[in-house]
This record gives C-alpha cells, sequence and structure tokens, in this order.
C-alpha cells in the first residue's frame, strides 16, 4: 500500500498541496506514521497495539518483573517462573520486531524517505498517543506525558431498540437477557459448537439473542433469537440484559464495563484472551477456551457468571470507577487533537531518553566509568601502602 502511494506522483501531489495540519493513524500497522514522516506532518496515534506488541512498550519504562507481554496469558503479580515465561515472551516480540516486521518498514523507508526511518523511531515521535485502554481495565504501569487514556471513547447511553427486538427483550420478564456475539471477524463457530452452545442455550430460562450467520443448529431452543447484526452498546445498556458472552475484543469489553454487564469470554484471536484475563482477574469475567467449550462446560460458566452476585457486583463497580471521570474520553481525545494542530505538534512532551543509545538509557557507561575509577583508586592505593612498605623494611635493613 505504502509503495502504491509513494510511486503515485499525483496522489503525492496532492496530499502535498491539501495542507493538512496531522495525520491521526492507528499504529497496528505502521504505514501511517510512515507516510506522516515523508509529508513532515505531526502525528497523533489512536492506539492500544503497534506492530510488535503492546504500544507502551516502546515509549514508557516496562519493567518485565511486573508488566506481562501480550500473550503471555500473564497478570500483573508473576511468580519466579512466570517472571522466566514474560521473559521468553519479550524475546519473541522483540524478535519479531527486529526480523519479521521492521525490514519490510525499513526498506520502504530507505527507498523513499530521505535520510531513511524505522519504525520504532517513528512512533517514538509521535507527538500525542490516544491510548484506547483505561486503568479502570488494564494493569497500572509506567505512562508518559504525550500517553492520553481514551478507553471506552466510544461508548454511549443506550438507545431505544428496535420495536421488534424490544418486544423480544421484554419478553424475557424477570430472567433476563443474555447476548452473544464473536464479533465482526468472526460470524459463525465450528458446528459442533455451535451446536453445544445452542443446547444450553434453550436449556436457559433467559431470553437469548446470538449474532449468529453461519448453519442454523438443529437444537436451537424457542428462547433463543438467531440475528446477523445486533445494536452491541443499546443491548448492553438494556436494564434485562444479564450477561454478554464474547469473544473479548477491546471495544466489546470495554462497552461491557461502561455497562456493567459481566461477561463469559470464548477468546479466538489477537489480544482477545489479554482482554478478558483483565476483567477474569477482577472478578468481573470468566474465560472458556474456545478449545475446551462443550455442553458441560458452557453451560457451567454461563450459569457461574448469571447466578453468583460476585461478577455482577465487580462489574457494577468498575463502571463507576470507569465513568467516574471529570471529562469523557471523547473530548478529551478531541481536544488533543485540537491541541496538536493549534500547536503544530507537542514535541516538549516527548522525552529525549528515545535519542540515548541502550547503553546511556540505562547508565550502563556511568556504572563502567564508576567501576573503572573505582577500581582504579583501589589499585593505586595498594601500589601506595605496597611502596610504603618496602621502603619501611629497605630502611629497617640498611640499619640493622
Amino acid at each position: 500500500m505504502l509503495a502504491q502511494i509513494f510511486e503515485d506522483p499525483r496522489l503525492l501531489q496532492t496530499l502535498s498541496e491539501a495542507q493538512y495540519d496531522l495525520v491521526l493513524t492507528d499504529p497496528a500497522i505502521a504505514s501511517g506514521v510512515v507516510l506522516a514522516k515523508y509529508l513532515k506532518l505531526p502525528t497523533v496515534l489512536n492506539v492500544r497495539w503497534i506492530t510488535s506488541g503492546d504500544g507502551h512498550s516502546i515509549i514508557a519504562p516496562s519493567p518485565l518483573s511486573y508488566i506481562p507481554v501480550p500473550g503471555s496469558g500473564l497478570t500483573d503479580n508473576m511468580s519466579f517462573t512466570e517472571r522466566i515465561k514474560n521473559l521468553f515472551f519479550h524475546g519473541l516480540i522483540v524478535y519479531r520486531e527486529v526480523f519479521m516486521i521492521g525490514p519490510h518498514y525499513e526498506a520502504i523507508c530507505d527507498k523513499y524517505i530521505e535520510g531513511g526511518c524505522d519504525t520504532v523511531s517513528l512512533l517514538q515521535e509521535a507527538d500525542i498517543w490516544l491510548f484506547r485502554s483505561d486503568f479502570v481495565f488494564d494493569f497500572p504501569r509506567p505512562t508518559m506525558p504525550n500517553v492520553v487514556y481514551i478507553g471506552g471513547f466510544q461508548c454511549k447511553p443506550a438507545q431505544p431498540l428496535p420495536a421488534d427486538l424490544e418486544a423480544f427483550v421484554e419478553s424475557a420478564g424477570e430472567h433476563g437477557v443474555i447476548i452473544m456475539t464473536l464479533g465482526t471477524f468472526v460470524s459463525a463457530l465450528p458446528d459442533d459448537i455451535a451446536e453445544d452452545i445452542a443446547r444450553v442455550f434453550a436449556k436457559m430460562p433467559q431470553k437469548v439473542i446470538w449474532r449468529h450467520t453461519g448453519k442454523i443448529p438443529s437444537s436451537l431452543g424457542n428462547n433463543t433469537l438467531i440475528v446477523d447484526w445486533m445494536p452491541q452498546k443499546d443491548l448492553l445498556g438494556h436494564p434485562q440484559t444479564k450477561v454478554f458472552v464474547a469473544h473479548g475484543g477491546t471495544n466489546g469489553v470495554l462497552e461491557a464495563i461502561y455497562h456493567g454487564v459481566p461477561v463469559l469470554g470464548i477468546p479466538l484471536f489477537f489480544d482477545q484472551f489479554d482482554n478478558l484475563l483483565r476483567l477474569q482477574e477482577r472478578g468481573a469475567g470468566k474465560i472458556i477456551r474456545l478449545a475446551d467449550v462443550n455442553v458441560h462446560t458452557f453451560e457451567q460458566g454461563l450459569k457461574e457468571v448469571l447466578h453468583q452476585d460476585s461478577y455482577s457486583h465487580n462489574m457494577q463497580r468498575l463502571s463507576v470507577l470507569h465513568r467516574d471521570q471529570p471529562i469523557p474520553p471523547m473530548d478529551h481525545a478531541i481536544f488533543w487533537v485540537e491541541y496538536v494542530m493549534r500547536h503544530k505538534g507537542a514535541a516538549h512532551l516527548r522525552t529525549q531518553a528515545y535519542k540515548m543509545p541502550w547503553y546511556s538509557y540505562y547508565s550502563i557507561d556511568v556504572l563502567v566509568a564508576l567501576s573503572a575509577a573505582g577500581t582504579f583508586f583501589l589499585l593505586a592505593t595498594l601500589i601506595m601502602f605496597r611502596v610504603l612498605c618496602c621502603r619501611g623494611r629497605t630502611s629497617k635493613v640498611k640499619r640493622n
């Protein structure tokens, strides 16, 4: 895509002559930051993940002793063996960035960007990071002045449901509604798993709304409504909704927190297990791995989240904490985008640490210099004492 852009003189001329104020991009794919470098424009990142993992990892101190690496399945409370595992996963991410991802972008930079560039440096040069997370949800960690947390920026109060859907939801009575969706990438599960899930839903007293576009399970109950799309945010905000069965995407998890609906998670790929793990650690959700889904495990997990009050109470507590902000996340994001446009960037918020070699960043050179000075002083002292002792012995021999 980048090569096609840079090989199109008319497009580049159009972009340059438009006199844009900034580039707003998601750096999970780094094309936007490379284009911003070419156009010499301030950059605002709408970010959670970068090309090689969590965005924090290249801008803020990230001690591996308590900051879990994405994909490791760990929390911020690690045992000795878990810290070894965390270090191993960190090594995999570094390998992926250095040998698998970085070279592709560097080749583009060397060909089209004067002086060349690399994605890590480009990301570190970004003016503002609009980070799609929230420390109500994420584990506490060091951060930087140009990181603005906008987790849940897309969340809004629920709107009225379409009449037919509202009638179905209200027909659930005191038992309430379960909603299930596995996001936009996965519309259907393997037939055997879908049959098991449908069989469990059919046994529940609740009504079920299930986004499923695959083969209709033969075990589907009369209480289950199959849809190919659902107004997820409005359903999550409906007082009848009791449980959200979900894959664990960032947006869905934050919407569940906003509306206070506990989650039964079936993670599939990307960041989904890590997202659900954070809910599970806070007692607001439960994880079932896809390989473990069957009639027994799914029914047990669903009833646990439904009937153990702790899940609902913990999620309600997270919802209260998440909503208790002086400025709504969307307004926060808008302010900082306009701030960068007004001031042509925000370089004063970027640390100079990014320009330091690793041995200076970790003060290795200072430690080596101090160690050398200390060693020199110690050796000089020993030599001086040895010379003095030798002189003393010589004087004594002469007198004798």
